[in-house]
């Protein structure tokens, strides 16, 4: 049994990246001679099989020939005559076109080793086309390496430019889109998905709340970068260096999409927008199928980051209704996750990227004051229903403005 390495672990490996998972091609060989030798199929639209010993995935050989449009439009052609050549040859980028066999040489047949070196994201062939979802693969592998100096290359850009054009992005599903989303949110660059989306055309297809965003001014006396959709990618850079949770960068980047629904009469002002994007944001995670744990993450940063930027400011019984909205005083509470997307925001403008952000620690302080509040002797006085509720918050205020006061001793 003729069988390689191939994909991500070459490509990875030849960079000198972690390797997270193994892929091995089998070439050569049937399903019925795999199944013979222990191996257990798992493949639904092509054959792979898991190995009876390591469990890592074995495909054959195979080629594609579009038959449809969209990502499922495709038959697939798995023989024993088809060749490592070929099945490479299917591949989307050239630096996953790769393969070394048992023998540890390399197999490269489309130069992906030179595309390494000179860090260019490259397609193999013209049949990159076929396949809408290889626009946000390409966008992905930018995010992926970006900070390795990684581009894509001029004619696939050019290529997925024509994609757009011929509408292959619309065949793209939610499920695939959002697949694609969670990966390249979890990526050490991630603003370089949306960029490479932007540059291609794709973006005001497959995210149009976030395309809507570019070329909307904000004040420069607190935006320097002026345009929101610059800013929006800026705050998920910072967020992407305070924090690995795909929510939050989530969270940073959708926080401004109600500025899209400002007249341009009132530009570049976007009073309400924190409230007015709640709308836009509900039907992007609906048509997305985004999950609960992000969408709630994203609803709260997006009403309430205003709130965050101006703690130092607000009265105390805003300050604890903010928290309980927030679910702060619960066990499940996600409030550090929803100040570090707020602190994202205020360093994701040009020249406060390094700035200092003490309402964080402020809020956190408020917060333990109020949670440390005595409610043990609040039956004994009778109250009963809606009464206890109303008692806890007085309870809360009053501790908050004693910690107010005593926030402001320290650093005055």
């Amino acid at each position: 049994m003729k069988t390689y390495l191939v994909g991500g672990a070459v490509r990875d490996r030849l960079l000198d990246y972690p390797v997270e998972e193994r892929d091995w091609l089998v070439v050569g060989e049937t399903a019925e001679s795999m199944l013979a030798r222990g191996f257990r199929p798992v493949g639904k639209d092509f054959p792979v099989f898991l190995h009876p010993d390591t469990h890592e995935e074995y495909a054959l050989a195979r080629t594609e020939r579009k038959t449809a449009g969209g990502y499922k439009g495709f038959a697939v052609h798995a023989a024993p005559d088809v060749s490592l050549e070929e099945d490479l040859q299917r591949r989307d980028l050239t630096i996953n076109a790769m393969a070394i066999g048992d023998d540890g040489v390399l197999v490269d047949p489309f130069c992906g080793r030179q595309d390494l070196e000179q860090r260019l994201l490259r397609h193999v062939s013209p049949a990159f086309s076929e396949d809408p979802v290889r626009i946000l693969r390409a966008a992905r592998f930018a995010a992926r390496y970006a900070h390795l100096g990684f581009r894509v290359a001029d004619e696939t850009l050019a290529l997925m430019r024509q994609m757009v054009a011929d509408g292959e992005a619309d065949y793209l599903v939610s499920e695939r889109v959002w697949a694609e989303l969670h990966k390249a949110l979890l990526e050490r660059t991630p603003q370089a998905f949306f960029q490479v989306l932007r540059d291609c055309g794709a973006l005001r297809v497959v995210f149009p709340e976030l395309d809507a965003l570019f070329g909307v001014p904000q004040p420069e006396k607190h935006h320097p970068e002026i345009d929101t959709g610059v800013h929006a990618l800026m705050v998920l850079e910072q967020a992407a260096q305070l924090s690995a949770k795909a929510e939050v960068r989530l969270a940073a980047l959708l926080h401004d999409l109600g500025k899209a629904l400002t007249p341009q009469a009132h530009w570049p002002s976007h009073h309400g927008h924190e409230k007015k994007g709640l709308p836009v944001l509900q039907r992007f995670c609906q048509r997305l199928r985004v999950p609960n744990s992000f969408k709630n993450l994203s609803a709260q940063v997006m009403e309430y980051h205003t709130h965050c930027h101006r703690a130092l400011e607000l009265r105390a019984d805003t300050l604890v209704d903010m928290l309980m909205a927030l679910g702060a005083f619960k066990p499940d509470s996600r409030l550090e996750e929803f100040l570090l997307a707020c602190e994202a925001d205020a360093r994701g403008r040009s020249g406060f990227e390094q700035r200092a952000y003490p309402q964080a620690d402020y809020i956190r302080g408020v917060a333990a004051a109020a949670a440390a509040t005595g409610t043990d002797g609040l039956l004994d006085q009778g109250l009963r229903g809606e009464q206890i509720g109303a008692a806890i918050r007085g309870l809360r205020i009053q501790a908050v403005s004693r910690y107010k006061t005593h926030y402001r001793s320290i650093v005055a």
